[in-house]
């Protein structure tokens, strides 16, 4: 038995027994709506509301322009300004139609920001009596083709998905061995999920003794729940797929390997040899590759060095945002002209102007 949660509904509570998915019990989890529950209960206070704030503070926009291309992109007169501030060390952003999630990982907290407000959506993510030898909440963040809620949890080694109102574990170890600290993921449009598995949320990292698996793997879970190891990297990270599916990118996180690959995706949907799509090691601000997004041109839009590093299809480093705080991860919000970046404390938008 991995942990007890309490759940809640209409006034009554009970106890569910969580599993791992390989188990014949049933994978019921405490979710957003049964937190709810409990927050409007006697005893607990209703008002979501946390220390950490909703701010509007307008910044000067700093961009490091290495192509012509990149003006198109970040035009002089769009607007950085920080949105929300107070927190540890933030990750994993994400839309949902009119706000955003996004995790503390070692809050041990996801987070709602909407405009003027931020609250707590799940707290905790990691119940701490369920001790996995790791540590920390979630990190990425990503909806999957129904709407659902699918976190990468460091602290608890797996996968989970939340939807209607029940959390389920949907992956936790490949080949029998418990997964390092799952960091991030993408889906294709089959449903097949490409995610990292870094070792960052074990104290000890690779020479940890609780670290089952030797590699730190870049893995796909298939719809069908089979995990299938594609390769092994040093410190995968970021991870996204090329908008016609038919390239894989994975952020390398590691100080002396800081560079964004790129794999070619075969029709069974493994992968072919990876190869460099940019070298990141001639950038000399601090920070490595990190979480990233792909627009619909193919650009990549990156935590890295000194800020949001953009990078073109054909590998060319277009520019660079320069941010206060060195940035983890980045998602586009309702549509493409605003692009959120979380950076260790602070939440920050980017208003891409028009042209």
């Amino acid at each position: 038995m991995s942990w007890w949660l309490k759940s809640a509904a209409q006034g009554a509570s009970r106890l569910v027994a969580a599993c791992r998915p390989s188990d014949a019990l049933a994978k019921t989890f405490l979710t957003t709506a049964v937190l709810t529950t409990l927050l409007s209960a006697p005893g607990y206070a209703a008002d979501k509301s946390v220390a950490t704030s909703a701010v509007r503070e307008p910044l000067p926009l700093n961009l490091d322009v290495r192509d012509p291309r990149f003006h198109r992109l970040v035009p002089a007169t769009s607007q950085l300004e920080k949105v929300a501030a107070g927190f540890a060390f933030i990750e994993g952003p994400v839309w949902r139609g009119d706000h955003l999630l996004f995790s503390d990982i070692p809050a041990n907290r996801i987070y709602r920001w909407s405009p003027n407000r931020v609250t707590i959506e799940v707290d905790p993510v990691h119940d701490p009596s369920d001790v996995t030898g790791a540590q920390g909440g979630s990190n990425g963040l990503i909806e999957d083709q129904d709407g659902a809620l699918l976190m990468f949890l460091h602290g608890l080694r797996r996968i989970d998905r939340i939807a209607n109102g029940v959390r389920t574990v949907v992956a936790d170890e490949w080949n029998g061995k418990r997964l390092n600290s799952p960091n991030d993921g993408v889906l294709d449009s089959s449903g097949a999920l490409f995610f990292t598995d870094p070792p960052y949320g074990l104290p000890q990292q690779d020479a940890d003794p609780a670290k089952e698996i030797s590699g730190n793997g870049v893995y796909r879970l298939d719809p069908d729940g089979r995990v299938t190891q594609l390769t092994t990297m040093h410190r995968p990270n970021g991870i996204g797929l090329s908008p016609d599916e038919q390239t894989l990118y994975v952020a390398s996180s590691d100080k002396e390997e800081k560079w964004w690959l790129k794999f070619p995706i075969k029709p069974d949907r493994s992968l072919g040899p990876g190869t460099l799509h940019f070298d990141a090691r001639g950038l000399t601000d601090p920070g490595v590759p990190d979480g990233f997004v792909v627009d619909q041109h193919g650009n990549i839009w990156a935590s890295g060095p000194g800020g949001v590093v953009v990078i073109a299809p054909d590998g060319t480093h277009l520019g660079t945002i320069l941010t206060p705080e060195r940035p983890a991860n980045t998602t586009f919000g309702q549509d493409e002209h605003s692009l959120f970046i979380t950076a260790r404390t602070g939440l920050y938008r980017l208003h891409r102007t028009r042209q």
